[in-house]
């Protein structure tokens, strides 16, 4: 291959030189179908704009309503609702060559039918007549009673008051708060849209993370999916509230310095007829057909991003949320199971060539386009891919011969602690082990860090505290009460999201009541737990109690985000090793011109412990998970300096280090 043809992402990782022909064609094939939309449509914005054609619109030219969709495979569309008392034959749309079914409503003659009408569709095809939901609805309503979902319109408009608002700052150093609405309050039941803005956005703020990560807004009809089986895309679920409620949220968020993203699922969708894609014409039409449209791990079925009306659809998707609803970008959930016809069940990406073997095209020109389109609508916006399968050039520019994200999830890092949690004693844990995990990711490919998600504490796993702690967590997280294994639980949970957090990538994130090692599991209403809220919801309670030791976990995340975002941590290069003890099991390293020293040794306090630095200096400490204040044992005298002396040519400090503690210690007037 010709060096003017190699991509930029091959000139700056050699190891992929024998990949070169795939990553140019990968590029070629996105400017190919770039250029393409850009030459039918004018503008890949205006490509992604179906959701004002398709759906219903108000057309103020000839006063009335628009209703489209797109049913190629359909006998007969007909528009019932409580404008016309249901009535599957009073109005029939017409069909045009293309396959777009359109009925035009005037506004004189029909002056009810608009904001909070209740429809649906009536789709006679091959299989049979069914009452639908149309595929570009904004709002489904669910009856309480007989559990059917009705569509509404709705047309609403709201003032929003966040012009000045800039996501660039969180992008830069993102500490993201991953959270879900319905489970947000204390009490059993769903919490709602306001709720979670009036109460929930002022502890994010104060915490200092920068960035609300909301799951679950795209409509699904089981609530126990956690929002991953969507059936109407540009609908905000109605469980929580209604669009302006959602919007009142985001404007909030906003008004506080918060960027709020989205998790945007168009991985896949819930296979359901009466509320969903599925079928609505009586073919696959928005997915493949047979094998390759089922997923067999999600029940669920998958998106034919070959077709244009459906990567027009999912584009559309994308913009709406940002323009619409003011998102600052979006979690993309699935990606390895979109990337990859195996969707990545039992495979090993243990070589180079395994990213290349089996990729579908379609879905990188998707992806291609989607964040180049994000980026056109929101240059300040996050794009982040939920990615395990570490493909290189995920989250380059597009025009390097990436996919254009912005960070990937280090997805490794929490099945990394929960697997040493589960079935390691502590004895046993390495901190070269450690360093290495934290640190292997691509070079110049970001990464969120995180020790737990949502996947962390779903039934079936437990949260990182509870793996730490159990049942001791009922009885014993009185301040009041002594006990070795709370004391072991709240000393790790410390150091280990600190450890991740300053190692592990560019970016935070945090699980809703994470912070302060909340007990447990999720478990959503079902069948087996007899329908109980119970498990989801957040006992904020235990926090703010001064009687338990939640507080000293609350009050330490408090000064680690602090720390890590005065001092510019993750926007900062990777840590750099200073000393790896694996008899003593002590890890010091620096980064951001700090130096973070962790001794995970189970019951080694070390007197006058010794390492090199590179530079000589005084320090002091500026963090120390010892501290009464957060729990710990106060072994430690923050008042003391520690300076870096020469010895034999080299620059060595010592200082105490006791069992299980973290300390930061910064270098006097650094700038000397």
């Amino acid at each position: 291959m010709s060096k003017k043809l190699i991509p930029i992402l091959v000139k700056n990782d050699p190891w992929l030189t024998p990949f070169s022909k795939e990553i140019q064609a990968r590029l070629n094939r996105f400017e190919d179908k770039k250029r393409a939309i850009e030459q039918q449509f004018g503008s890949l914005k205006d490509f992604a704009n179906s959701h004002h054609i398709f759906g219903f619109n108000y057309d103020h030219n000839k006063q009335g309503w628009w209703y489209r969709e797109w049913a190629p495979e359909a006998h007969r569309l007909s528009l019932v609702g409580d404008f016309n008392d249901w009535n599957s034959n009073s109005h029939l749309l017409t069909r045009d060559d293309q396959g777009i079914w359109e009925l035009f409503l005037n506004a004189q003659q029909y002056p009810t039918f608009g904001h909070l009408s209740q429809v649906k569709v009536q789709i006679v095809t091959k299989n049979g007549t069914l009452d639908r939901l149309p595929a570009y609805l904004n709002l489904a309503i669910q009856d309480p009673h007989t559990h059917d979902f009705r569509g509404v319109l709705w047309n609403k408009g709201f003032d929003w008051n966040d012009d000045d608002f800039d996501a660039s700052k969180a992008k830069k150093q993102p500490f993201i708060y991953e959270c879900h609405v319905g489970m947000a309050q204390e009490t059993e039941g769903v919490g709602s849209y306001r709720d979670f803005a009036n109460h929930l956005l002022p502890r994010i703020k104060a915490h200092g993370y920068n960035v609300v990560q909301l799951m679950a807004i795209q409509e699904h009809p089981y609530y126990g999916s956690f929002g991953y089986h969507v059936s109407n895309f540009f609908a905000a679920s109605s469980r929580f509230g209604t669009p302006q409620d959602l919007k009142y949220l985001i404007n909030k968020a906003h008004e506080m310095g918060l960027a709020v993203i989205m998790d945007l699922v168009h991985s896949h969708a819930v296979k359901n007829i009466a509320e969903g894609l599925a079928r609505l014409d009586g073919s696959d039409q928005y997915f493949h057909a047979g094998e390759r449209g089922y997923h067999t791990g999600w029940d669920s079925y998958l998106f034919d991003y070959g077709k244009e009306e459906v990567l027009r659809f999912l584009l559309s998707n994308v913009r709406y949320w940002i323009e619409e609803f003011h998102f600052d970008g979006f979690r993309y959930d699935g990606i390895t199971s979109m990337l990859y016809f195996h969707h990545g069940e039992n495979v090993s990406f243990d070589g180079l060539g395994k990213y290349f073997d089996g990729v579908d095209w379609d879905v990188l020109i998707y992806l291609q386009l989607a964040n180049t389109l994000i980026q056109e609508l929101k240059p300040s916006a996050l794009s982040i891919a939920e990615d395990m399968s570490g493909m290189p050039g995920l989250c380059r520019p597009v025009a390097e011969g990436g996919i254009g994200f912005d960070f990937r999830l280090a997805m490794g890092i929490p099945d990394y602690w929960i697997k040493l949690l589960k079935h390691s004693p502590d004895e046993a844990w390495s901190v070269e082990e450690m360093w290495y995990t934290l640190n292997n990711r691509r070079h110049g490919e970001k990464s969120i860090a995180y020790a737990e998600s949502h996947d962390q504490a779903l039934v079936g796993d437990k949260s990182l505290a509870f793996w730490l702690m159990d049942k001791e967590m009922y009885t014993h997280m009185s301040v009041s009460a002594e006990s070795p294994i709370i004391d072991r639980g709240i000393a790790l949970h410390k150091m280990i999201r600190l450890l991740t957090l300053s190692l592990g990538g560019e970016g935070w994130l945090n699980f809703i009541g994470n912070e302060f090692g909340h007990p447990e599991w999720v478990d959503f209403p079902r069948e087996g737990n007899h329908w109980s809220y119970y498990y989801a919801r957040r006992q904020w309670s235990l926090a703010k109690s001064p009687d338990l030791r939640y507080q000293y976990l609350d009050a330490f995340d408090i000064e680690m985000i602090g720390l890590a975002k005065k001092h510019q941590l993750l926007a900062n290069p990777p840590g750099e090793k200073l000393n790896v003890d694996t008899k003593n099991n002590v890890l010091i390293f620096e980064r951001s011109n700090l130096i973070f020293i962790f001794n995970f040794n189970v019951s080694q306090s070390i007197p006058d412990y010794r390492f090199n630095l590179p530079n000589p200096g005084i320090y002091e400490i500026i963090l120390n998970s010892d501290d009464l204040k957060f729990g710990g044992h106060g072994r430690v005298d923050n008042s003391l300096i520690y300076p870096a002396t020469e010895l034999l040519g080299q620059f060595v400090m010592r200082l105490y280090i006791p069992n299980r503690v973290v300390m930061i210690l910064e270098k006097q007037n650094p700038q000397e």
